[in-house]
């Protein structure tokens, strides 16, 4: 019996293949002369298109086992999450739910669930939903009690208790926990979202001269918690309102050239004009309507005009309406793939320096399905649902938040007498409050999307989980300090983009795309601020994971690392599946 040559116990290739040419030689299949041809050009060539067996010899393997190798990536990359998670603290809560356990759970989110005529939930039917989410058995899911007039069902609570198979499992996200109900810095991000609702036919190119703008920055630097990025001396100012707090948020237009450019869906050219609702167009203002909406009813109808460029906060909070969550980063990485130039005008690569395929390290290959189009494509898909993920967990199993629509109706009940809540002074005495009441006769938050929120709770806000992953696979693909040439802003109207003339990068209009996202749902009256910051880090935590699992995978010697900066500015890299 002959030797096996090869001396790790497998067959070589090699040896396979003089094999299959005497087996081939023998067979008889074809004639002497066709024969000695093909045994000619097979002794004369190295080009043998191979069968393959999971378990054969594999000389592209250090181990020369393939499928082993493949299910030891695995393993040790669930075994280090596993050892980590050790380290991870404790997720906590802002302990309202049991502070207001005796006030029918006046600081949860009760939307959809049997409630009175000021909104407050039947006691007995939020403890079953508490229950079903400690619990998870199919009884007690079942067994959630849903307003008798509700039409609308709460989304998709057992999703907070699915598993991660990719990246890092949902539960061991960590955020800090939700602002109290009764606090200063929650009363003032209330207040900003009132104030977005006041501003929403406002021009964004305009604001730095009109005046109910000015009132808003007056009123919201009065109280003792500012919302948002703050100058040195804790102010806001016209350029800083309603904006992210990430650097790049501050620098140009206040919409990302991310949500203005056009691109190309494959062969499909897409101008980004979005569906702009009637001005003024605002619903849930009275009390039947606000509690119609409350016990799950859809609400009134809408109407709108025709699309234009995202130019106010109306036009914002529509395009983040019936979004497909993820589209907006996919449209990103297309007008980056696609309608940006290969270098900017200081030379620079706009894709990461860590990719072979640009940096110079390969120069007869492209990249595709590694570190190319596909790639990029994919992960950005695949981080967006993994995202919502951490967000179902914190929603359903950690906080459940009051929606600012219900603090809403908190401040109208309390501001009219019919009932005392613990809200605080600096909400109910400010001028966001009072200017709503003059302007609709009651206190409520007035919302641009007729059903109001959706119903599952505030915090956090599934639309930034996945703006903070997405837009971290973005920053890992592609150099965030690349030069964008040729910005656009939308002018006065929406009608028209007009030039924008100043230096924008890759990675400031990346956060900006994030943060226009997020707080586009605040300008909709759905959501506060918190929401969205905490949000971006939830999502960019488990993106990271996942960019840390597919740094390993790649086969490219000259492949660097994934180079990105997080939301609170640190520099990190990303390589051989650990952060630097």
């Amino acid at each position: 019996m002959r030797k096996n040559p090869d001396p790790r116990g497998k067959t070589s290739n090699t040896d396979r293949t003089n094999y299959e040419r005497r087996d081939f030689l023998k067979a008889g299949l074809v004639s002497g002369a066709v024969a000695a041809t093909a045994a000619t050009d097979m002794m004369t060539s190295t080009a043998v298109a191979d069968d393959y067996s999971s378990f054969q010899f594999d000389d592209a393997v250090p181990s020369g086992k393939r499928a082993a190798t493949a299910a030891a990536k695995k393993i040790r990359s669930a075994r280090k999450r596993y050892i980590e998670s050790f380290k991870i603290p404790d997720q906590k809560d802002n302990n309202d739910e049991n502070r207001y356990r005796y006030d029918r759970y006046i600081a949860s989110f009760t939307k959809a669930l049997p409630c009175n005529d000021f909104g407050e939930v039947n006691s007995g039917a939020y403890r079953k939903l508490v229950r079903a989410m400690r619990t998870g058995e199919k009884s007690d899911l079942d067994n959630i009690v849903l307003s008798p007039t509700a039409t609308r069902k709460l989304v998709n609570p057992q999703s907070s208790l699915r598993y991660e198979i990719s990246g890092l499992d949902s539960h061991a996200t960590r955020i800090a926990p939700a602002k109290r109900f009764r606090s200063k810095s929650l009363a003032a991000e209330q207040a900003e979202v009132y104030w977005q609702a006041l501003t929403r036919d406002v021009p964004f190119i305009e604001y730095d001269t009109n005046p109910i703008v000015a009132d808003a920055v007056s009123d919201l630097n009065a109280f003792s918690k500012t919302p948002g990025l703050v100058d040195g001396s804790g102010n806001l100012d016209s350029g800083r309102l309603f904006r992210g707090e990430t650097p790049g948020d501050l620098i140009g237009p206040y919409i990302s050239q991310f949500l203005l450019r056009p691109f190309n869906w494959g062969p499909v050219a897409i101008e980004q004009r979005y569906e702009a609702p009637v001005p003024g167009n605002d619903f849930m203002r009275d009390e039947v309507n606000w509690l119609n909406v409350q016990r799950g009813a859809v609400g009134e109808s809408v109407s709108s005009t025709h699309s234009k460029f995202i130019f106010n906060n109306r036009t914002l909070a529509e395009a983040v309406h019936n979004d497909a969550l993820y589209q907006y980063y996919q449209h990103a990485a297309l007008i980056l793939l696609g309608g940006v130039p290969g270098q900017d005008a200081n030379g620079q690569s706009k894709f990461d320096p860590g990719n072979p395929y640009f940096n110079g390290d390969i120069t007869t290959q492209d990249g595709f399905t590694s570190l190319g189009g596909p790639n990029v494509l994919d992960m950005v898909a695949k981080a967006g649902n993994t995202a919502l993920s951490g967000a179902w967990f914190q929603k359903w199993r950690i906080h459940r938040f009051l929606r600012p629509e219900a603090l809403g109706g908190r401040v109208h009940f309390h501001k009219t007498g019919q009932r005392s809540y613990e809200v605080n002074a600096e909400l109910l005495d400010s001028e966001a409050v009072n200017r709503t009441f003059t302007e609709n006769g009651t206190y409520f938050l007035p919302q641009t999307y007729p059903e109001g929120s959706p119903t599952h709770p505030s915090y956090v806000a599934g639309h930034a989980c996945v703006a903070g992953a997405c837009v971290t696979v973005l920053k890992a693909f592609f150099n965030e300090n690349f030069l964008l040439s040729a910005n656009v802003q939308a002018d006065a109207t929406g009608d028209s983009l007009i030039p924008y003339g100043g230096d924008l990068t890759i990675g400031g209009e990346l956060d900006k795309l994030a943060n226009n996202v997020s707080l586009g749902r605040d300008a909709a009256g759905v959501h506060y601020r918190q929401d969205g910051i905490q949000g971006l880090i939830c999502g960019e935590q488990q993106a990271i994971a996942l960019l840390r699992e597919t740094s390993k995978t790649y086969h490219e010697a000259g492949f660097g690392g994934f180079s990105l900066t997080k939301f609170d500015g640190q520099n990190i890299l990303i390589r051989k599946g650990r952060v630097i």
